[in-house]
């Protein structure tokens, strides 16, 4: 155990030196365009849609990229949808006629305080030693593991849909897993109880936050290209993609899937050439159905591991088409 947080130490280490070295540079590496790479901090504003608000504000598409959410400063909806980094690889997705703040944000951690209304939190990556937490109705929830999160200040709700978190309050502690919420109205507030997933993943905040998922895994794809291209790598972080109009994702090395099956690349993962030169291919999980792949010039993944090659075209797809198994 005690191996394993100095190994969280060093690792958040690299990712905070990593970061502050990209903020810092100034002369080095340029991207495609003779641009520096950007890169954001936790509680940039990384997507807006509809009606919405920080600290009294109006956020609007254009405020992608330029706006932060400061400690304590309302982000708020009416009609609409916001999308906020927080520590990299986690997304916090704020639903219609919703309110939240971030008590304190920064690479260590970052803290929620639900005010009002629904918000979703997507964990892709959560380095070992950082701290995500959402505070509710004096009810602090520790986010202590990759997966998917509901908060609900309306119901009073707690919810995993994947991962693990530990739930703390002045009348004791619980940790919920897998299907578990707690429901802080009650008399036993701390009490564990079932919900249905099923019924959970039809609600508007999850549909839009999986179609965000998924642009969030193009993004990383584009941004993947871009970097192995340029060479303007500072270390796993969020880098600005100007064809997305956001940042994207980049873990630190290697692959990872996202809690709802797409798929994220390192730096430097490996790469097969295609007609038209090094591209990157994934196959983001389907829940219960294989693969859905993207696939390109020649082949692609497929579920024994390793390459699938020869041929033009996807998996039941055209040529450098979409295809697979739904």
């Amino acid at each position: 155990m005690k191996g394993d947080w100095k190994t969280g130490g060093r690792l958040l280490a690299v990712l905070i030196a990593t970061a502050l070295m990209g903020l810092a540079q100034t002369s080095a590496s340029q991207n495609e365009n003779g641009q520096q790479p950007r890169m954001a901090s936790p509680g940039a504003i990384n997507y807006v849609e509809g009606q919405a608000t920080l600290d009294g504000q109006t956020l609007t598409a254009e405020s992608v990229g330029s706006a932060v959410a400061k400690s304590n400063q309302a982000i708020a909806t009416t009609n609409g949808y916001v999308e906020v980094l927080l520590t990299p690889g986690a997304f916090l997705r704020i639903g219609h006629d919703s309110e939240v703040r971030l008590k304190s944000a920064s690479l260590a951690g970052v803290t929620v305080q639900m005010d009002r209304g629904a918000a979703l939190i997507e964990v892709a990556d959560l380095v070992e030693g950082s701290m995500l937490t959402v505070d509710l109705d004096g009810t602090s929830a520790a986010i202590v593991k990759k997966g998917l999160y509901s908060f609900e200040a309306g119901q009073h709700s707690v919810r995993v849909l994947d991962g693990k978190a530990e739930v703390r309050n002045a009348t004791g502690e619980t940790t919920l897993k897998k299907g578990d919420q707690v429901l802080l109205a009650s008399n036993q507030p701390l009490k564990k109880r079932d919900f249905e997933t099923k019924q959970a993943k039809q609600e508007p905040l999850y549909v839009w936050s999986k179609v965000r998922g998924e642009q969030q895994a193009e993004a990383n794809r584009n941004s993947a290209d871009s970097l192995a291209a340029s060479g303007a790598w500072y270390g796993p972080g969020w880098y600005w993609n100007p064809y997305w109009s956001g940042y994207a994702f980049m873990p630190g090395s290697g692959f990872l899937y996202s809690p709802f099956g797409w798929g994220f690349y390192g730096y430097g993962y490996p790469r097969i050439w295609g007609g038209l030169g090094y591209r990157y291919y994934y196959a983001p999980r389907h829940y219960g159905h294989g693969f859905r792949g993207r696939w390109g010039h020649h082949g692609g993944w497929h579920r024994g591991g390793g390459l699938h090659g020869g041929g033009h075209g996807g998996w039941h797809g055209g040529h450098g088409g979409r295809g697979g198994h739904r």
